[in-house]
């Protein structure tokens, strides 16, 4: 079967909105329906590399890639679970922001460090969990990217952090990456009663909508209890709200971003077996 790998960059300048949740739990429920998934952690708090069961160790990142003193396949490391492995991060990518400031390519050095597994095809989706600053390592992704996603908190000031970061995409749209394309806005940690929440909701619904996602991801304590354990939430707990809130997005996601033609018929029996889980 052809497959079309789709890159999207997982990403917000603002730490702390559930981005590498976001990122772990849509490649785990992407990976248990039967797509493979490349997780590239570029935040070097690793924190996507533990929420999938991974330890940090030198020399298996993307930074050797980087430098050159590695191939890309060297430092793909599989999960415990079928279809997910991941490119770790370690504490050596803190210092991309100076090492490669004044590299000429620095703009297309992790789309370079990554075309050899994109041309392979030999998975559906890379996702690259971004660090939270709009700096180097950032903006690079995004130019190796053909979409972003953005997690956000219905909070006070969302639309102004939204501003920030969609006026980055336009501008790398304009110039290093014309096929970047804003893939769409998903909201995390939802408290669904809050007032603030809802009108938040409206605002940006008003402003961007169709590019924001219709599931939306509750605050749910197990969502928060399974980074610890270094297992998502849609393994550790699949009854739980956040596990069915991420799996109802993972298929949203699939129907925005294809990679392989599926059947209406087969997709229906999916969703059938997925909820007697």
């Amino acid at each position: 079967m052809e497959r079309r790998t789709k890159t999207i960059a997982i990403a917000n300048q603002k730490g702390g909105v559930g981005k590498t949740t976001t990122v772990v739990n849509l490649a785990a429920a992407l990976s248990a329906r039967k797509r493979t998934v490349l997780v590239v952690d570029l935040d070097p708090q690793a924190h996507a590399t533990l929420g999938l069961g991974l330890e940090k160790r030198p020399g298996v990142s993307l930074y050797p890639v980087l430098l050159g003193e590695k191939n890309v396949a060297d430092v793909i490391q599989p999960t415990k679970w079928n279809n997910l492995n991941v490119i770790p991060s370690e504490v050596d990518l803190a210092g991309a922001e100076l090492e490669f400031g004044a590299r000429d390519d620095r703009l297309r050095m992790i789309g370079a460090a990554l075309e050899p597994v994109k041309n392979a095809g030999a998975f559906d989706y890379i996702l690259l969990d971004c660090p939270p600053s709009l700096g180097i390592v950032m903006t690079s992704s995004l130019v190796a990217s053909d979409g972003v996603l953005i997690p956000i908190q219905a909070e006070f000031l969302a639309m102004d952090g939204l501003a920030l970061i969609t006026n980055s995409i336009e501008r790398i749209r304009q110039g290093a990456n014309p096929r970047l394309e804003l893939n769409g806005i998903v909201f995390t940690m939802v408290n669904a009663v809050a007032r603030l929440t809802q009108d938040v909701m409206t605002e940006v619904r008003g402003h961007f909508g169709e590019k924001v996602y219709e599931t939306t991801i509750p605050r749910n304590v197990r969502v928060s209890e399974a980074p610890s354990m270094g297992v998502p939430v849609v393994f550790l707990d699949p009854r739980s709200k956040g596990a069915e809130s991420y799996r109802a997005f993972a298929w949203e996601f699939m129907a925005k971003n294809p990679t392989r033609f599926e059947a209406p018929a087969a997709q229906t029996a999916a969703k059938e077996e997925e909820k007697r889980v």
